[in-house]
């Protein structure tokens, strides 16, 4: 796997995957950026929150649950000293499709987290990780 990030102007980058796809990052106006991109630590929590919803939704349709849809949301807390790491990450899974068995919505998320999904695991060791998730409009499961 590759990747890079080239240098635009101001505190600009444009990264590129190895896939050939690529994305403008860009610091925050009091860092000297121009706010013309997503912040490099934001597309870390992207990344995480792709990272489980392709693992969450593979797991479930491969236990041939009627998954129907799949959205990801993450909130994280970071250190206030340099390195500024993630200290408490917590997603929150909201997940559509009738008939799905929360039993395996829980299991399929805590094998995300803990054993496929490479970014939960990476971030997993500096910060607290918590899950919620929902099904249709269901009560809010946490664990």
């Amino acid at each position: 796997m590759k990747a890079k990030a080239t240098w635009l102007n101001g505190m600009a980058f444009v990264g590129e995957s190895g896939s050939g796809h690529a994305v403008v990052m860009d610091g925050a106006p009091d860092a000297g950026g121009r706010n013309i991109g997503i912040r490099p630590m934001e597309m870390l929590l992207i990344g995480l929150a792709g990272c489980s919803a392709f693992d969450v939704v593979l797991i479930l349709k491969r236990g041939r649950q009627p998954v129907a849809d799949c959205e990801v949301a993450v909130e994280a807390e970071r250190a206030e000293t340099d390195p500024k790491v993630f200290t408490k990450i917590h997603l929150t899974y909201t997940l559509k499709g009738k008939g799905l068995d929360p039993a395996k919505v829980e299991r399929a998320i805590l094998l995300s987290k803990e054993k496929y999904c490479s970014a939960s695991v990476m971030l997993g060791a500096t910060a607290e990780m918590t899950h919620s998730w929902t099904v249709d409009a269901g009560e809010e499961q946490a664990a």
